[in-house]
């Protein structure tokens, strides 16, 4: 079931999440299998903590890795994966689940690594679905800033 800060986005801004009855997708290759799409077309959600205290969403292409010394320069602060249990209380999200829709509270960065695609597949606030839409129309329905932290 899509969490209703989601979908009240979703509505509000004419996108639709796809959900999948039989079973969850956490990773990106489990999503792109349900979608039938390529595994960089989804947009995975990952907080990060930076020394500072501060949290970060990153959302990137599901083929790809986080390269520490881009994301340091990006951030302007060494930073490190959060843990689920952050997550989730920063989010509202469990990990799997995470994505972009419905968090005002902390700063977004969309990572270039998903302008390669025309559709990009985001979660919608859990793991058994996925939002299809373009990469500028998702930097800015989420108010992102786009950087490059990905290898």
């Amino acid at each position: 079931m899509i969490p209703e800060k989601v979908k009240s986005v979703l509505d509000q801004n004419g996108l639709e999440a796809l959900e999948f009855e039989a079973g969850s997708t956490p990773t990106s290759e489990m999503a792109a299998a349900k979608i039938g799409c390529e595994v960089g077309q989804i947009a995975k959600s990952m907080l990060f903590k930076g020394k500072d205290g501060r949290f970060r969403l990153i959302v990137c292409a599901g083929d790809k890795r986080v390269d520490n010394r881009k994301l340091k320069a990006a951030l302007g602060v060494k930073a490190r994966f959060a843990t689920a249990e952050e997550t989730e209380a920063e989010t509202g999200f469990r990990p799997g689940g995470v994505c972009p829709f419905g968090i005002d509270h902390l700063p977004i960065f969309i990572d270039k690594s998903l302008s390669r695609f025309e559709v990009i597949y985001p979660a919608a606030g859990n793991d058994a679905s996925g939002v299809p839409v373009s990469f500028d129309a998702l930097g800015e329905l989420v108010n992102a800033e786009f950087c490059d932290v990905m290898s």
